[in-house]
C-alpha cells in the first residue's frame, strides 16, 4: 500500500492510499481538526480541486507510468495521455502548456510528489516519508504545533458610517482568547472558494470574508472602487471592536480583492498592520477602466461577470465579442449584449473626464502620510500591472515591503508557456505562500522569522531565464538607455522599415499613417479569457499599414532591459483627438515579434486627465507614455521593436477622433503623423541593466 498525503500551504487536508488497484482517501475535517473515514476516491470528489487545483485522482492513477518515464531520464517526454514534460533539474521535471501544471519531484527514481504552483498557494501531494525532501521541510520548521479547528462561520451585517449594512462571515479558530484577523473584502461572493482561506484559521487568525457594497448579501449601491476607502475603513474598525479581535489585521487576495487592500490603507486606519496584495487594480485613469484616459474594452467580460446582484462567471465567455464591442452608443451596449442595464457602466461612460467619480476611488491619490508593511506580488503580463506601478511608486522608499514580480499572467504563478511564449522551467515558484505566512507572521504576530532582512525585490528576467534581487524599484544600478525614431526617409516606418537609434538623428522627418476607426489594428487577446496584456506574435498584425515599426539593427550581444519604458512621442493629426498606442516586441531570429510591454493615452489628456486638449492640424504635440513594466534580455541575434499606432481593438474602445472620443455613433478617419529627429526625437526611455552603450549605435 502507498500512502500519500495532500497539502496546501503546507497544511496536510488529506491522506490517498493506493491498494489493490483502487484509490482511497480520507480528507481532513477542517472543523473537527481531525481526518474523515477511509472511502473510494472518485471523479464526483471535489474537495481536492476546490483546495489546490491538483487532481489528486487522476495523478495517482498514473503513478506507474510517471516512474517508467523517470526511469528513462529523457530531457523530455509525452504521458499518454497528452501531457507534456520537461526536465528542469536531476530531481524536478515540470509540466508545459497547462495552467496549473502537475511537476513531478523525484529521488533516486523514485517519484515523491506532484507539485502544483499558483498566485498565492502551492500544492503537494507527497509520498509518505519523503515530506523532508520538499518545502513541507520548511512549513514544519515555521509551524511546529498542530493546527487548529476551523468553528463554524456566522454572518454579520455590519454598518457602515451612512447606515449601509455589509454581510461578513467570520471563522474563528478553535482556540481561547483574542487573535488577530485576516480580512478579505470582494465583489464575488464571500461564500465562493472558501476553502483557501482555512489555512489562516488552522494557523491561528481570524477570517473575515466581506461582500462589498451592493454585492450578493450586502446593501447599497454597486459602484466599484467608488465606497471601497470608507468601507474598507469602516470595516476594520468593526473587527477591532469585537470581542475576539487583538486589533491586528491584514488583507489578502488579488485583483479588485488587491484593489480594497489599498483603497483601505489610503484611510490610515491604525489596525492594518500588513497586506498581501496580488496583481492590485489601480487608479481608473491609469489602470482600469479608462487606462489612459481611454475606455477599457477588454475590461467587458469581467463588467458583464459583475453586472448582476450575484457573480457570473458564464457571462464572460462569448462568441461574438466583435459584434459587442461596435453597439453604439456606449450607452446602449449592456441592454443590447445582456437584455439589461448595467447601472454603474453607464455611469461610467456618462463621466468622460476625471471627475470627482473617479477621484474617491483613486487610492494612490488618497494615500495619507500613513503607510502599511506590503507584500506586493504581480507579474509582466498581469493586465492590471498599472496598478502595482502605481504601488511601487508609492512605496518607493517605503521599507517595510516586499515585492515578487514574476513572468506572469493576472491569474498570477501558474503557467510556463503563454499564448506561445515559452518560459523557463524556473519561471514559476513553489515558495509565494510561505512568503506570504511570514510576512504576517511577523507583522500581525511579532514572529522574529527574518522576512524583513530578505531582499526587498525578487523578479524574473525573461529571455535569460533568471531570478533576481533588488533592494529597490526600479532596479538600482541599471542606465538608462535611450533609442530614438528614426529612418532612411519619411514613412519609412510603415513599411517595417523604421529604425532605433542610439544617436538622436540629425535631420527631421515624419511618418504618417491613416486610423479608421472602424477597422482599428488588432490587440491580440481572446476577451472571454479575462486576460489582456499576454505576450502573443505580432508579426502579421504589424504588416497593416497604419502599424509604424521601429526596430534596432541585429544585436550583436545581449542587452537586458528592466523597468518601466518611457515613450516621448512627437505627434500631429489632422483631427482633435485621437489615441496613441505603444508596444515594445523581441523579434527572434525567425522574425516573430513577440509583444513584451505596451502603454497607451488618449492625446487629448497628454498633459492632464481632468480636461481635455484638443489638437489643432497641422501643430505638432508631445505625448508621454508610460508603459507596463517588465525585465527581459534581448538576445545576439534578436532586434529590439517598438511600434506605433491608434488603435487596439479588444484592448479600448476605438477613439472616433472627434470631440465624442470612444462614444457616439460619428467618426473621422485620421490621417496621424509620428515625427522624429532635431527639434521633435520621438523616442523611448528604457532603463538596461549591462554597461555596454555601444550595442545598438547604427550610426
Amino acid at each position: 500500500m502507498e500512502r500519500w498525503g495532500y497539502y496546501v500551504s503546507g497544511i496536510r487536508y488529506g491522506i490517498c492510499e493506493r491498494e489493490d488497484g483502487c484509490i482511497y482517501h480520507r480528507p481532513l475535517l477542517v472543523e473537527e481538526g481531525r481526518l474523515g473515514e477511509k472511502s473510494v476516491l472518485t471523479e464526483e470528489e471535489t474537495w481536492y480541486k476546490r483546495l489546490g487545483k491538483l487532481d489528486a485522482l487522476e495523478a495517482l492513477r498514473h503513478v506507474a507510468e510517471y516512474e517508467s518515464l523517470l526511469h528513462e531520464g529523457k530531457e523530455c517526454f509525452v504521458t499518454e495521455a497528452g501531457a507534456r514534460y520537461e526536465k528542469k533539474s536531476e530531481n524536478e521535471y515540470v509540466e508545459r502548456e497547462v495552467k496549473y501544471p502537475a511537476n513531478l519531484l523525484a529521488k533516486e527514481g523514485c517519484l515523491i510528489a506532484f507539485v502544483t504552483p499558483g498566485r498565492d498557494f502551492c500544492t503537494l501531494l507527497v509520498r509518505e516519508g519523503y515530506e523532508e525532501h520538499t518545502i513541507l521541510a520548511k512549513w514544519r520548521r515555521m509551524y511546529p504545533n498542530p493546527l487548529y479547528s476551523v468553528l463554524p462561520p456566522k454572518t454579520f451585517m455590519v454598518p457602515m458610517r451612512d447606515g449601509v449594512r455589509l454581510a461578513t462571515d467570520v471563522y474563528l479558530p478553535g482556540k481561547e482568547g483574542k487573535v488577530p484577523a485576516v480580512l478579505v473584502r470582494t465583489p464575488y461572493g464571500k461564500s465562493m472558494g472558501t476553502e483557501i482561506y482555512y489555512r489562516f484559521v488552522q494557523r491561528g487568525y481570524a477570517v473575515i470574508i466581506q461582500d462589498v457594497r451592493g454585492r450578493e448579501d450586502s446593501e447599497g449601491e454597486w459602484l466599484p472602487m467608488y465606497y471601497e476607502v470608507e468601507d474598507g475603513d469602516d470595516t476594520l474598525n468593526w473587527i477591532a471592536g469585537e470581542a475576539w479581535s487583538d486589533g491586528n489585521v491584514s488583507m489578502t487576495g488579488g485583483s479588485y480583492l488587491g484593489y480594497v487592500q489599498w483603497a483601505a490603507a489610503a484611510s490610515g486606519n491604525p489596525h492594518l498592520k500588513a497586506m498581501l496584495s496580488s496583481v492590485c487594480a489601480g487608479s481608473p485613469f491609469v489602470d482600469v477602466p479608462r487606462r489612459g484616459g481611454c475606455f477599457n474594452s477588454g475590461m467587458l467580460a469581467w463588467a458583464f461577470a459583475v453586472s448582476g446582484k450575484r457573480m457570473d462567471a458564464e457571462k464572460m465567455i462569448r462568441d461574438d465579442w466583435d459584434e459587442v464591442l461596435k453597439i453604439r452608443p456606449l450607452e446602449d451596449l449592456a441592454v443590447k449584449a445582456l437584455g439589461y442595464d448595467v447601472p454603474f457602466l453607464k455611469k461610467w461612460i456618462t463621466h468622460m473626464d476625471y471627475d470627482e467619480l473617479w477621484k474617491r476611488g483613486n487610492w494612490k491619490e488618497r494615500f495619507g502620510k500613513k503607510k502599511v508593511p506590503a507584500l506586493i506580488m504581480s507579474g509582466w503580463f498581469d493586465d492590471n500591472g498599472m496598478g502595482t506601478t502605481e504601488a511601487l511608486e508609492l512605496y518607493q522608499n517605503y521599507d517595510k515591503k516586499k515585492v515578487i514580480l514574476g513572468p506572469w499572467m493576472h491569474s498570477g504563478n501558474a503557467d510556463y508557456d503563454i499564448h506561445g511564449f515559452p518560459l523557463g522551467n524556473n519561471a514559476l515558484r513553489y515558495d509565494i505562500d510561505f512568503i506570504c505566512f511570514s510576512w504576517i507572521e511577523h507583522y500581525l504576530k511579532g514572529v522574529d522569522n527574518g522576512i524583513e532582512r530578505t531582499p526587498k525585490v525578487e523578479y524574473y528576467t525573461m529571455g535569460s531565464n533568471e531570478w533576481k534581487t533588488a533592494e529597490n524599484w526600479p532596479v538600482q544600478g541599471t542606465e538608462k538607455l535611450i533609442l530614438y525614431l528614426d529612418g532612411d526617409r519619411d514613412d519609412a516606418a510603415v513599411s517595417n522599415q523604421g529604425r532605433l537609434s542610439t544617436e538622436r538623428p540629425d535631420r527631421e522627418g515624419a511618418d504618417s499613417y491613416l486610423y479608421n476607426p472602424e477597422d482599428p489594428a488588432t490587440h491580440i487577446i481572446d476577451l472571454s479569457e479575462n486576460e489582456l496584456e499576454v505576450p502573443a506574435d505580432y508579426t502579421e498584425e504589424e504588416k497593416r499599414t497604419d502599424i509604424l515599426c521601429y526596430s534596432t539593427e541585429t544585436l550583436r550581444e545581449e542587452i537586458t532591459i528592466t523597468g518601466d519604458a518611457f515613450a516621448e512621442i512627437y505627434i500631429s493629426s489632422d483631427c482633435e483627438d485621437t489615441d496613441l498606442m505603444v508596444r515594445i516586441t523581441d523579434v527572434d531570429k525567425a522574425g516573430r515579434s513577440f509583444k513584451l510591454a505596451d502603454g497607451v493615452l488618449s492625446v487629448r489628456y497628454r498633459n492632464q486627465f481632468t480636461h481635455p486638449e484638443f489638437m489643432e492640424p497641422g501643430m505638432i504635440y508631445l505625448v508621454k507614455i508610460r508603459t507596463t513594466k517588465f525585465s527581459h534580455t534581448f538576445k545576439k541575434g534578436h532586434k529590439l521593436r517598438v511600434t506605433l499606432t491608434s488603435g487596439a481593438e479588444n484592448f479600448i474602445f476605438p477613439n472616433r477622433n472627434m470631440r465624442n472620443g470612444f462614444n457616439g455613433v460619428e467618426m473621422k478617419t485620421a490621417r496621424n503623423s509620428i515625427h522624429w529627429g532635431k527639434e521633435h526625437a520621438s523616442r523611448i526611455v528604457f532603463r538596461q541593466e549591462c554597461n555596454k552603450k555601444d550595442l545598438l549605435n547604427t550610426k
